[in-house]
This record gives structure tokens, C-alpha cells and sequence, in this order.
């Protein structure tokens, strides 16, 4: 790799570090049940951000298209700080919506365009093939953020005192502006990643025809998001009462979110040594199916600790694999010159399927925990028979897409 490409993933590393610490999330759910919230409320929460996403991925990935990757994260690292300001003061219902609906419109100004900026890094240096590695490299450095960050906030908050969760913000607030110095270091290739004038909409049409003209691209997105959403969306907001009912103490959350960001945090180092034994579409369909089963697993013996533990160190480490393939395989299939666009527009399929898959297991919670498990593992089994094909679009796009 020569200077663009090495220079921006090791920004964007510590970006992915900063960005990602979050003190208060091994608490997370604790924290909203101190304020007074019910598990209905959560919930609403989480629709929130969904729909802020929802809202937010189409205008936010053409501000990207149109001004560049670097102002779209700058943007959205000032959104992400006022909604950690806004939680800071939280103390009912409508500002932690307004913190779920800030926190999720920032994530947006990411999405897509630091794929994009990656990809045409990486295509300017001749090294796009090595997508899955830069892509597993970067996400690497969330799980070392998380092991930190679940230490430390697990200890602070041991009392789980309302100064105790207000100090775990302000942590994470000075790490997110930390993220917010660091993006100024980007440096965007010198391709064309901005468009002008009157094309915006030209643009989402264009994206659309690249996923009506690559059925696999959305078939394999499917894979990926009804397998994500069950394991991460859904099964990481309950793990932490799971563990706790089965008889871990509060104060060792920390300990095992830590133990599973060092899983994952490998698993994505090694994504370029998992290739050279398994295809990408037998760890695709692996992975898939092997998360599935652990959710069932969960639900038959979820008063046992050790086989908890398992599966919560479990799930981590093997979605862990998934996403950097998948960027791979996608990224081949999508034009330059709307590329963040249209992995906006996928992003918004990922929101309705969010809402969708939540208001599912909403009938499956008549059981219980139990039941939302069951519930889940049913729709990730769905996503993993989705197939998976290692195809490039570079072909059928011509010439004209990709040096546009």
C-alpha cells in the first residue's frame, strides 16, 4: 500500500478507537432502568434510532456523494456529541428519545462514505482487492475500545449510582471529541468522490438501479442483516440481565465484554489468513448458520452461567468475521461514482428490517425471554439460507461506471 491508502487506515483506525469507546454500555441497560424506564420504553428507544437511520441514510450518504467523506464525518462526529450532551442532562423519556434520535442521525454521515473513502484509497494505491483486510483492520480497533471501555465502566459504575453513570458520559464525551480532531486528518483521494449542482437525485436513482441490476448485492445484504439483527441489535440488549440472572455479578460484565472484544479483535485481524483456507461464502453461510444455533442455545439453558457466557463470547467472535467479507464482496459490485449512495440506500433496507425484525419478537416476548431468543434465532436461520455469490458487477457496469 503506498501513502493515501496506509495514511487513511490508520486514521481512521483511531477514529473507529475514539468513536467507538462508550464507558457506559456494559451499564447501558442498567442506566435506563435507574432513570425509570420500563423494557417497553428501551424499546421505543431503539425504534428511535432506527428511524432516525431511516431518515437520515439517503440524504447523509448524498451530502457524502456530493462534499466529501471527510465534512460528512466531521459532521456527524458534532451530532454525536450533542446527543452525548443531551444524555448527560436525560433524565425522562422525550430526551432519551431525543438522544436515541441524534445518536442514530449521526451514524448515518458515516455510512457508506467511510467505505467509500476506504475503497477508492485503497483502488488509488491498485490494493482495492485487500478491502477485507482494511475493513478488518479498522473494526479491530472497536473491539480493543470496547475491552478498555467495558473495564473501566463496569468498575466505575459497580454502586450503579446516578454520579457513577454521569462520569461514564463525560468519559466518552472527551474520547468522542478526541474522534472529532482526528478526522481532519483525512486525506480524500483524488478521484471523483463529490458530484455538484443538481445530481442528487439523479444519484439515489442511479443507486438504485446498481442493487435492481445486482440481485446477489441485496441477497447478500439480506445475509448479512437478518443475521446481524437478531445476534447484535437484539441478543446484545438482553445479554447483560441474562448473565446477571444466571448468577454473574454486575461488576464482571466488564470482564466478559472485555474477553469478547479480544475474541473479536482477532477474528478480524485474521480475516486475510481465514481466506486462504475457507472461501468467502462458506464463512458467509458458517458464520450465519453458527450464530443462529447459539441463539437456541441461549434460549434452551439460559439459567446456566458457564453456557451463557459461552454463547454471548460466542456470538461476538463469530459476527465479528462477517462484515469485512461481506464489504468486500459488495464493494465489487458498486460503481464509483455512487458508491456511498448506494451503500445508503442498503443501509435504509438495514433500518426497515430493524423495525421490522423488532416488532416481530414483539409477539415472541409473550414467552419471555425465552421466546424473543427463540424468535431471533428463527430469523437469523432465515437470513443464513440466503445465498451468497463472490461475484464482481465490474463487467456488467462497463467502463463508463467505473472510471466515471
Amino acid at each position: 500500500m503506498s501513502s493515501i491508502s496506509t495514511r487513511n487506515i490508520k486514521v481512521l483506525f483511531w477514529v473507529n478507537f475514539f468513536g467507538t469507546i462508550s464507558f457506559l454500555q456494559p451499564v447501558l441497560t442498567l442506566f435506563y432502568l435507574k432513570n425509570g424506564l420500563s423494557e417497553a420504553d428501551i424499546l421505543i428507544i431503539l425504534l428511535c434510532w432506527s428511524g432516525a437511520v431511516l431518515i437520515g441514510e439517503i440524504p447523509t450518504g448524498v451530502f457524502a456523494d456530493r462534499f466529501g467523506p471527510r465534512l460528512s464525518f466531521i459532521v456527524g462526529s458534532s451530532i454525536k456529541l450533542s446527543s452525548i450532551g443531551v444524555l448527560l442532562c436525560a433524565e425522562s423519556l422525550p430526551m432519551f428519545l431525543l438522544f436515541s434520535f441524534l445518536n442514530g442521525l449521526s451514524v448515518t454521515f458515516f455510512s457508506g462514505a467511510d467505505e467509500a473513502l476506504i475503497y477508492e484509497s485503497l483502488k488509488k494505491d491498485d490494493q482495492h482487492h485487500k478491502m477485507d483486510q482494511a475493513i478488518g483492520n479498522i473494526q479491530s480497533a472497536g473491539f480493543v475500545a470496547m475491552m478498555i471501555a467495558v473495564l473501566f465502566g463496569s468498575f466505575l459504575a459497580k454502586d450503579l449510582q446516578m454520579q457513577e453513570f454521569k462520569l461514564l458520559i463525560v468519559l466518552s464525551m472527551g474520547a468522542y471529541i478526541v474522534e472529532f480532531l482526528l478526522l481532519f486528518l483525512i486525506r480524500e483521494p483524488e478521484v471523483q468522490l463529490t458530484i455538484s449542482d443538481n445530481t442528487s437525485l439523479r444519484k439515489v436513482v442511479e443507486g438504485i438501479k446498481v442493487i435492481k441490476k445486482a440481485p446477489q448485492l441485496l441477497l447478500m445484504f439480506l445475509n448479512l442483516t437478518l443475521v446481524f439483527i437478531p445476534t447484535v441489535a437484539v441478543f446484545q440488549k438482553f445479554d447483560q440481565p441474562l448473565m446477571i440472572d444466571a448468577g454473574l455479578p454486575v461488576y464482571l460484565i466488564g470482564s466478559v465484554y472485555a474477553v469478547g472484544a479480544l475474541l473479536a479483535f482477532f477474528s478480524s485481524r485474521s480475516i486475510g489468513l481465514l481466506h486462504k483456507k475457507f472461501t468467502y461464502t462458506f464463512l458467509m453461510y458458517a458464520s450465519g448458520f453458527l450464530s443462529a444455533i447459539g441463539l437456541v442455545i441461549a434460549a434452551m439453558f439460559q439459567n446456566q452461567l458457564w453456557v451463557m457466557l459461552f454463547v454471548v463470547l460466542f456470538l461476538r467472535w463469530v459476527g465479528a468475521i462477517r462484515y469485512p467479507i461481506y464489504s468486500q464482496l459488495s464493494n465489487n459490485m458498486i460503481p464509483t461514482y455512487v458508491r456511498a449512495t448506494t451503500i445508503s440506500l442498503l443501509s435504509i433496507l438495514d433500518s426497515l428490517f430493524d423495525l421490522i425484525v423488532f416488532i416481530v419478537l414483539i409477539g415472541f416476548a409473550r414467552e419471555g425471554t425465552q421466546g424473543i431468543l427463540i424468535g431471533a434465532a428463527c430469523i437469523a436461520m432465515i437470513g443464513s439460507f440466503l445465498p451468497i455469490k463472490d461475484k464482481s458487477l465490474r463487467k456488467k457496469q462497463g467502463s463508463r461506471a467505473f472510471n466515471h
